[in-house]
Parts: C-alpha cells; sequence; structure tokens
C-alpha cells in the first residue's frame, strides 16, 4: 500500500463503530442495479432500504449544462459527479466530495441530506461495496478524509482535461495518471480513487486516479484502453442502483 496509514491509530477508536452500517435509513431508498443510466423519473424494479457503509460510491448527473458541455467536450460524458462513503470519528457517515455544489472545496457533507440535495437535481446512483471494510482500511478512509477536508478543488487541471495535455491518451495512460498520495487538490473522480487507494480497497499500481471519470466509474468500462482493462471499481463493487429518497410505489399508492 503506498500509505502507511501511520495516523490510523488515532481514529482505530472510531473504526469498529464507523466500519458497521447504519442502524436505520429513513427516506433512503435503492432500485434495481444495472449498468444503464435510466432517465431522472425512471426506476428499476422494487425500492429497498439502502444500509450505507464506508466504501460506498455516489454518482450523480448535475442539470448544469455547463458541466454537460465541458464533459462532452472532454468525452467525459455523464454522471458529471462521484463521491465516497466515509466514516467519521464519531461514527457517522459523510460524503467525501470534490468540488460538492459548484464550490471549490473538498467537503465531508452529511451523507443523506447530500444524497437528497443531489436527487432534487438529476439522477444519483449508489455503488455499494460487496464486502464491509476491515478496521484498518476504514481508518486508512477515515484518516485520509481528515486530512483532505478544506483543501481546493482542482479547477486548473480540470480544464487540462480538455486539452492534449491531460493523463488520458491512447497510450499515456498506462505511464501517467497513477496515485499522488496527498496533493494539494483534486477534482472528484480522481479524489474517490485516491482515496481507494488510501484505504487499500484499489489497486495502487494499475488505478489512474487522474485519467479517470465518473462515466468509468459508472459502467466499469471506459473509452480509455488502459482504464477499460484495469476498471477499479469490477470487483469489489457491485453495480449502480438508483437512489430515491422515497419509495416511488408508496408515494404513488398514497396519491
Amino acid at each position: 500500500m503506498k500509505y502507511t496509514c501511520a495516523a490510523a491509530a488515532f481514529v482505530l477508536c472510531c473504526a469498529h463503530a464507523g466500519a458497521q452500517p447504519c442502524d436505520q435509513a429513513i427516506g433512503s431508498f435503492l432500485y434495481d442495479a444495472s449498468y444503464c443510466m435510466d432517465k431522472k423519473g425512471s426506476v428499476r424494479g422494487k425500492a429497498r432500504a439502502y444500509i450505507p457503509q464506508p466504501g460506498d460510491v455516489m454518482l450523480a448527473t448535475d442539470k448544469n449544462l455547463l458541466w454537460k458541455i465541458t464533459h462532452d467536450m472532454a468525452l467525459a460524458f455523464e454522471p458529471h459527479n462521484s463521491a465516497i462513503v466515509v466514516a467519521r470519528c464519531d461514527g457517522s457517515l459523510a460524503t467525501l466530495e470534490a468540488g460538492p455544489n459548484d464550490t471549490i472545496w473538498i467537503k465531508a457533507l452529511p451523507l443523506l441530506p447530500h444524497l437528497k440535495e443531489y436527487a432534487d437535481k438529476g439522477p444519483v446512483w449508489i455503488r455499494k461495496r460487496k464486502s464491509p471494510l476491515t478496521a484498518e482500511q476504514n481508518a486508512c478512509l477515515t484518516t485520509f478524509a481528515q486530512r483532505h477536508v478544506g483543501k481546493r478543488f482542482a479547477l486548473g487541471r480540470l480544464l487540462v482535461q480538455l486539452t492534449p495535455l491531460r493523463d488520458r491518451g491512447p497510450l499515456r495512460t498506462a505511464f501517467m495518471g497513477g496515485p499522488h498520495g496527498d496533493r494539494a487538490s483534486y477534482y472528484c473522480a480522481e479524489l474517490v480513487l485516491e482515496a481507494c487507494v488510501a484505504a487499500g480497497i484499489a489497486d495502487s499500481v494499475t488505478t489512474r486516479p487522474s485519467a479517470t471519470y465518473p462515466h468509468d466509474l459508472f459502467y466499469d468500462q471506459s473509452f480509455n484502453r488502459y482504464i477499460h482493462k484495469h476498471t477499479p471499481l469490477a470487483y469489489d463493487w457491485e453495480p449502480p442502483a438508483r437512489w430515491l429518497d422515497y419509495d416511488v410505489d408508496q408515494r404513488d399508492c398514497r396519491r
């Protein structure tokens, strides 16, 4: 593991509590998982309660026209946002994200209110961990989050994605874009994968944080040959499942 997790002992007292799923998931539902990006108003299958856990990955599409245009220009397409669920030291869960809600900061925001905020703007998906993190993995993830909250969103390096100088190229990705560990700034998918590497749940050799887009994290496929061969979430995460803060069937019955 590239990170030594020297600070893991500091959060070990809360690792056990954070490693457990939440006791309740009020107003939080997942529908059938699928590698298909359905329209905002449609869901698949029946709702089931979403019991979040550290290491789950959030993906979301923003209706902001600017993000759609720039993502399409970079061949990044949808979804536009990604974040990872982390445990705080008090055992509560938060979403660690670079630039949430068009800000220029890295923040760890309360989980369910943040998901609801995104769902009000566009579709949200969750990729659940197939197995819970170990206490050590969870501690490392928490430590990583604590270390980076308050840093800046990497707007400059994000704009480079629109140019031939980016790490994501037909051949250069194999040699560039690997984990950097602590950086002064990150953009969203980069932060998610650096956090996964820090926690020891993503391969530090093949993961390419600065060359990976939320689109790659959603589909476990990529237009980039290297990332397509080394998709970071393919084996330990479930396919994306649509998240809503209500059960569609129950709401329709009430109406």
